[in-house]
């Protein structure tokens, strides 16, 4: 087992002392970043910089290289899942990911089936060690998925589409037909998860990004339902550490009791959320993490800090806190002003951790 020169992201989410807040910034490997834009031209389209395991790796660590994070996250998709069950991913710019054979009947759902890790999926696998390797014990590996039910959006979309029609139909319509799709969702996803985790992620997140466009009933029966589902059968210690899950719901501020109730360890919070309130929500349950808005990235260093220091005191003393974005950095906004955002969290958040 490799030791972690960088252990302050594990020690806060079992809410242990640290001397600063860490941070880590959802999509910091992307666009914004221009060394990430020449190997994305390198690679010549988003899904094979996923799918090479060498460049995948290469840019998972790039801001790494120009920011003192406290995490990585693997550079993948949350979309790798229904790739691997063939039904034909592609990225179009300026549109997103479209699939070119959706689900359309419940026959395609019976038609799918579970893709092995270490087969369709290993690209992401042998990414994992990669970047394990490269690490070396720097700081924690985030590895991820996206829920089942954001998964599921998609695949009968075959697009981003923001009102989701098929979907909402689906669950009036052919609800069971729905819940079969999700819960071979939940054990892929679980399965891929656990895999990450044998191959070096020492924590691993759940993106639900489509959640919060459901009622609070129907949040609870066709998402949260299945992240539990999920986290129920994730390897919980490996190399004789214990591996936290995160869980992020955007637009999943009513539900921060339930979730915390989800067996995950952190709860990932957008910018609608003030972050004491979260705590006294959630309590000690869960650590909590968040939530600036990725719009004042593109503000002056002064009013960065402002925010940062509005955000940490919102918080409060203690642990339990992992500084993020309430949602990914936008390609707009300058590397120097993560530098600024970085450096502010860090030297600002001393004075909750005496």
């Amino acid at each position: 087992m490799i030791e972690l020169k960088n252990d302050r992201f594990l020690r806060v989410i079992q809410h242990q002392p640290v001397d600063m807040t860490p941070i880590w910034v959802m999509r910091q490997a992307g666009r914004y970043l221009p060394e990430y834009r020449e190997v994305r031209q390198q690679a010549g389209s988003f899904l094979t910089l996923c799918k090479t395991p060498e460049l995948a790796c290469k840019v998972t660590l790039q801001p790494l290289d120009r920011f003192p994070l406290d995490a990585a996250i693997l550079f993948s998709d949350i979309l790798t899942i229904p790739d691997a069950m063939g039904l034909g991913l592609r990225f179009i710019e300026g549109e997103g990911p479209v699939f070119e054979r959706p689900i359309q009947s419940a026959r395609d759902v019976a038609a799918l089936s579970m893709p092995d890790p270490e087969t369709e999926l290993k690209y992401v696998l042998d990414a994992v060690r990669m970047i394990h390797h490269e690490l070396a014990g720097k700081v924690p590996l985030i590895g991820f998925c996206g829920s089942p039910w954001t998964m599921a959006t998609y695949m009968l979309e075959g697009r981003a589409n923001k009102e989701f029609p098929k979907i909402r139909a689906a669950l009036r319509e052919q609800p069971q037909v729905l819940h079969a799709l999700l819960n071979l969702l939940a054990q892929s996803v679980a399965e891929h998860l656990n895999a990450q985790i044998k191959a070096g992620a020492q924590v691993v997140m759940i993106f639900d990004t489509w959640g919060g466009m459901l009622d609070t009933p129907h949040y609870e029966e066709f998402s949260l339902n299945y992240v539990r589902q999920i986290i129920s059968q994730l390897i919980r210690e490996y190399n004789r550490r214990r591996i936290p899950s995160i869980l992020f719901t955007k637009n999943g501020h009513d539900w921060l009791e339930i979730m915390a109730q989800s067996g995950c360890d952190v709860l990932g919070v957008d910018w609608q959320v003030h972050m004491g309130h979260a705590r006294e929500r959630v309590g000690h349950q869960v650590a909590l993490q968040g939530n600036m808005d990725p719009g004042l990235l593109l503000k002056t260093p002064e009013e960065i800090h402002a925010h940062v220091e509005r955000i940490l005191a919102e918080y409060g003393k203690g642990s339990g806190h992992i500084f993020n974005l309430g949602h990914g950095i936008t390609p707009d906004v300058p590397p120097e002003n993560v530098a600024v955002l970085v450096d502010a969290v860090h030297s600002l958040s001393r004075k909750y951790h005496d």
